[in-house]
């Protein structure tokens, strides 16, 4: 049997909801997370997925045999220069996550975290809902040779989930058509100005 748990507190809303920052627009709030896999042979595969939680869109995927903190801030800079600094960044309490450089570059670049409680899962919705679409439609029906073919497959798969793929929230839409028009979900704040890359890599430098 297992160890009995401490009960844990939390604050709720009239509703039953869990207390926690709603996405208002492209670019709000982030979230990611690890998912873990294997090759034909047993060997592991790790699997960094990030989200944008208003739009639905798999920004990432990077797969790898092995993932650390340098890892999730190579994937983050990539990601922050060729499309946007999000003003929030949701995950669990994983080690590669609040390790202290993660935490003192988002500071920097003036990215506020957001950390679930521990063994709280369903406060993390958005990404524990596409990690499970990701499993149920690809991983749990595919054998994967070597780490090229996942990285090959996975990406695929990503591409159709975003292009092509209805979602119920966007009116049936993919969360990021060829023709995608991102105001086109509805009001909220405009869009970040192309300078805002150039302010990002000031401060990165």
């Amino acid at each position: 049997m297992p160890q009995k748990q401490p009960k844990r507190g939390r604050l709720w809303l009239n509703d039953g909801s869990c207390v926690r920052l709603r996405p208002a627009y492209p670019d709000h709030v982030w979230s990611y997370d690890f998912v873990h896999a294997c090759t034909r042979d047993g060997r592991a595969l790790r699997l960094l997925t990030v989200l944008d939680e208003f739009t639905r869109e798999c920004l990432a995927i990077v797969v790898a045999r092995r993932l650390a903190s340098t890892d999730v801030l190579e994937c983050l800079t990539r990601l922050f220069v060729q499309r946007a600094v999000p003003q929030h960044l949701r995950s669990d309490n994983g080690s590669e996550f609040r390790a202290t450089e993660v935490q003192e570059w988002l500071q920097r670049l003036e990215v506020q975290p957001l950390y679930i409680e521990p063994g709280s899962p369903w406060e993390n919705g958005y990404i524990e809902s596409f990690n499970g679409k990701l499993r149920d439609e690809l991983l749990n029906g595919e054998i994967f040779d070597t780490l090229l073919e996942a990285q090959v497959l996975i990406e695929r798969w990503r591409r159709e989930y975003n292009r092509f793929r209805p979602h119920s929230r966007l009116g049936y839409q993919p969360p990021a058509p060829e023709t995608f028009q991102p105001w086109s979900l509805g009001s909220g704040a405009p869009p970040l100005h192309p300078s805002t890359k150039v302010e990002f890599q000031e401060k990165v430098a």
